[in-house]
């Protein structure tokens, strides 16, 4: 599976638990798709959020998105990692 990183604007002033929430609603359809969200930051300031999530395809993590309400156009596939 390809991982990928993507990034989503207009969440300024949000909170954890509003990020939980819209987390939750990718990771109640992501099987669908074949996809698995791994984590999600958020930072209020700037209003953006980043998800880290494995998956088929970009398109398929998009899809996902677009159905859980919040679309993005904003994602890198990253496959090159270290620990």
């Amino acid at each position: 599976m390809a991982k990928f990183m993507d990034v989503h604007s207009g969440f300024a002033g949000a909170t954890m638990e509003q990020l939980r929430e819209e987390h939750q609603r990718d990771l109640a359809i992501e099987e669908s798709e074949g996809v698995h969200f791994e984590h999600a930051w958020l930072d209020p300031e700037s209003g953006k959020v980043f998800c880290l999530s494995t998956g088929p395809s970009k398109e398929a993590v998009l899809r996902v998105h677009e159905q859980a309400g919040h679309p993005t156009t904003e994602i890198y596939e990253v496959p090159v990692e270290i620990e």
